[in-house]
């Protein structure tokens, strides 16, 4: 896919790891052993009974992700709803992408927007269709699958849905890793810890899917007829959620699409974010810099790493951007260490893990508690009764010591963090030689 092929170089050098956006979990039960079976198994169905329908079916509904043919209808529509005159407009900016820019010079600290409640699409927006929300409430459904519902039910709809111009407006396939095929995942994230997360989430939405469609969909095909409700819709209500809904903390944790804000495009130079306003009663955001007319308005999604913003909402800031950026390096104790097993029951007895732990670093530095491991990791019997104040710090359980230091063996320490490094890199070893393959170039510097 074309988005693919876009964001795989950016990814290749990200060792990955969903504030305004989102962060994504299903309310889906994985508390018995069993349930991983038969969720696999309920996959497969799903699967099984939308094979006659390609998950790239092209939807009655939405337009092309870089299209402004819907923009002034929007706009129009939104005016009518109660949007007050706006000092940003829709337009095409770079790489071909919608995003709000400038239509008058905006001033650093100055709330813009001002979008209404009753703009806001979340869990309790009224339904055009009362009978099939009421089935869905009845059943207690979660707020996720629920808004998923909500939107493909209105989309159906068309013009008979008051969300019709918002509908029309959505990327009839949005930037997400939902609408990645498998060979696609294999290939641009084949060595990349967020391949298996990106598959682990497209089986949570579809065993989601499936639970509704057992429990709900096939008891009243009259009010959910699968020719619309359906894994290929699903999997697009799914990723416009991800890619859009805004968790709005001044009004008591609401998550929301919010029309017209959802235009803005993510940025790691800002640290602004969309939230609601009680004094002027809308959603608005403040600026944390001016702008001239013309250019590009942004907000920030989040502190996220390269990883969680692909994984989230189908992208990767350029390369060397995003001072979030994170990789997550997996450490272990040495089993041929004369004291593993005082070692191993030290971290155990704080909750660690008795295989491997994973730490993030990022460009600015690692946590204290990786150092913490590393020293527990690589000192000597004579240390011993050190041990335990190490596991601790490396579990972030301990609140005496925040300057953790052994300078008799730092050198070590930092030498298996280095080595560490050294080995999750060397598992790209076999991925670069596939890329040279094929005939990509890749360079790489170093100092």
């Amino acid at each position: 896919m074309a988005e693919a092929s876009r964001t795989f170089h950016a990814t290749l050098f990200s060792l990955p790891t969903f504030s305004p956006r989102f962060h994504f979990k299903l309310s889906y039960s994985h508390s018995h052993p069993s349930l991983h079976l038969k969720r696999a198994r309920s996959v497969q169905r799903s699967i099984s009974e939308t094979k006659t329908m390609s998950l790239n079916t092209t939807l009655p509904w939405g337009c092309d992700i870089d299209s402004l043919e819907n923009a002034e209808a929007l706009q129009n529509w939104l005016s009518d709803s109660g949007l007050p005159p706006q000092k940003v407009g829709i337009n095409k900016v770079e790489m071909g992408k919608r995003g709000l820019v400038a239509l008058k010079k905006i001033n650093r600290g100055e709330k813009i927007l001002f979008v209404p409640p009753s703009l806001l699409i979340s869990s309790d927006s009224d339904w055009s269709s009362p009978v099939a929300g009421h089935v869905l409430k009845q059943q207690n459904v979660a707020d996720l699958p629920l808004l998923a519902t909500y939107l493909i039910s209105e989309a159906n709809l068309q013009k008979s849905s008051r969300w019709s111009n918002y509908i029309s407006s959505l990327p009839r396939e949005p930037y997400s890793l939902l609408h990645w095929t498998r060979s696609e995942l294999d290939r641009y994230l084949k060595a990349s810890q967020i391949r298996l997360r990106a598959i682990e989430r497209i089986a949570d939405i579809t065993g989601t899917f499936d639970d509704l469609r057992r429990r709900i969909f096939s008891k009243h095909p009259h009010l959910f007829p699968k020719e619309v409700f359906n894994l290929v819709t699903f999997r697009w209500s799914f990723g416009i959620l991800l890619s859009r809904l805004v968790y709005l903390y001044s009004m008591d944790g609401k998550v929301a699409l919010v029309p017209w804000a959802d235009m803005l495009n993510h940025s790691c130079e800002v640290e602004t974010y969309l939230n609601y306003d009680k004094s002027s009663q809308a959603v608005v955001f403040t600026t944390d810099r001016a702008y001239q007319p013309g250019e590009q308005v942004f907000i920030s999604y989040g502190k996220k790493s390269n990883a969680e913003l692909l994984l989230s909402y189908g992208f990767v800031p350029k390369q060397g951007t995003n001072l979030n950026d994170s990789v997550e390096l997996p450490l272990s104790l040495k089993i041929s260490d004369k004291c593993y097993k005082q070692k191993l029951k030290a971290l155990m007895k704080h909750g660690l893990s008795a295989s491997s732990q994973c730490y993030p670093i990022q460009i600015s530095g690692w946590p204290l508690e990786l150092m913490a491991y590393a020293y527990l990791t690589v000192s000597p019997p004579s240390m011993s009764k050190q041990f335990e104040e190490m596991a601790a710090m490396a579990s972030n359980e301990s609140i005496i010591r925040k300057d953790l230091r052994y300078p008799e063996i730092e050198e070590k320490a930092v030498q298996f963090i280095l080595d560490s490094c050294e080995s999750s890199i060397s598992k790209y070893s076999k991925f670069l030689k596939w890329l040279h393959g094929f005939g990509y170039n890749i360079s790489r510097t170093t100092e």
